[in-house]
């Protein structure tokens, strides 16, 4: 690997450990919807093996947002059930390498990801 993506690659790692809890959040469902963007261009080329790797990130991903949330919060049960029901249909979209099952659940966590960012932005203008 050379210098400038060594420096690349340590400036991702001090951004993700230095960010605040809202933020990687946020980080996280960005990635997310990278993910199932590029898997379902692949499923749509027809090169599985790169559709395979994008949406397991993307269960990955939805497996980690999934295991972040405590009991503590009202909501938590809603969104574990909806993370367990996109996680079933990342599965059944690559397993069935249906590309329309990827774009439904990019139609799922697009307005999620929204919301995240607009209460990352509330909260940091309730801070400043």
């Amino acid at each position: 690997m050379n210098a400038a993506l060594r420096a690349q690659q340590r400036y991702r790692d001090e951004a993700v450990l230095s960010a605040p809890p809202e933020r990687l959040v946020t980080m996280l469902y960005d990635r997310l919807m990278l993910d199932i963007e590029r898997g379902e261009a692949a499923q749509r080329a027809e090169d599985w093996t790169e559709a395979n790797a994008q949406l397991q990130h993307a269960q990955a991903i939805v497996a980690e947002l999934s295991s972040s949330l405590t009991d503590d919060w009202n909501g938590s049960a809603g969104l574990r059930s909806l993370y367990l029901f996109l996680s079933q249909t990342l599965i059944g979209a690559n397993i069935g390498r249906d590309p329309e099952r990827t774009r439904a659940c990019h139609e799922i966590v697009a307005p999620l990801r929204d919301a995240w960012h607009e209460a990352t932005r509330t909260l940091a203008e309730s801070r400043a």
